[in-house]
């Protein structure tokens, strides 16, 4: 039972690990004692973060450069890091991007690309580490929905399919891969302090207040709030949990 909750001696890739949620959860995953892999653009942010993650939890790390977009870069992303560690156990599908706008002012240009980077890419994702997970004998994977996975929004018709879209895919490749040991879950995070939300409340008057009047926590969450619900899920403590959809937000979702 003691090792109930270890990642001692796994590897998880997180996309978008460098800034934010993704940043949080591979520092959580490193307090754990897993080796980490940082997928994504920013190649100064990445070796920062590599770097102090090395550090602070004398972990294995690796940074990646990733286009999130392509198919190309995400099998070559998952070819590296299973070369580097010779292993992947953990996949989190963390990156992401938003553009708020009201549904008749979006151009399909922007629609595409943000279901692509928010929902293509995680099956791509997905779909790249699963022969990897297969032959070792099972995995996880946590992908990060959103509170727009379950909720609606004037100016989030896109982010909003996109994230409703990755809590269905999540189930789908639980029932379709279970027979591999492979765990499929989704985190639902509520309104959390991140570079995305900081440019939220410039763009939403009001937000701020909003969401700490109908948080019964009272306030907005941090990445670290994230870490407790990855660990779990990332951990053997959750063999017999898949396909769930775990909000992360305070109470935010349950508030009338």
């Amino acid at each position: 039972m003691k090792d109930l909750f270890s990642l001692k001696g796994k590897v998880a890739i997180v996309t978008g690990g460098n800034r934010g949620i993704g940043r949080g959860i591979a520092r959580g995953f490193a307090w754990a004692g897993c080796s980490i892999v940082i997928a994504a653009r920013d190649d100064e942010k990445t070796a920062e973060t590599t770097r102090e993650i090395s550090e602070a939890f004398g972990v294995g790390t690796l940074g990646l450069k990733i286009n999130i977009r392509s198919e190309e870069s995400i099998w070559a992303m998952v070819d590296q890091a299973f070369r580097h560690f010779r292993r992947i156990d953990i996949l989190v599908n963390n990156a992401g991007m938003n553009i708020r706008k009201l549904p008749q002012e979006l151009s399909i240009r922007e629609w595409d690309e943000i279901l692509g980077t928010n929902l293509r890419s995680v099956f791509l994702c997905c779909q790249a580490v699963y022969p990897v997970m297969k032959k070792m004998g099972g995995g996880k994977v946590i992908n990060i929905g959103s509170m727009t996975s379950i909720m609606g929004g004037a100016k989030l018709a896109p982010y909003g399919a996109s994230k409703g879209g990755v809590v269905q895919l999540s189930r789908s490749l639980a029932v379709a891969w279970a027979p591999d040991h492979i765990q499929v879950n989704t985190i639902l995070p509520g309104w959390i302090n991140t570079d995305l939300t900081v440019q939220a409340r410039k763009d939403i008057p009001g937000l701020h207040e909003h969401v700490i009047s109908r948080t019964p926590a009272g306030r907005w969450g941090e990445p670290d709030d994230l870490v407790g619900a990855a660990i779990f899920l990332g951990s053997p403590s959750s063999d017999f949990v898949t396909g769930i959809a775990l909000p992360v937000d305070g109470g935010f979702s349950i508030m009338v």
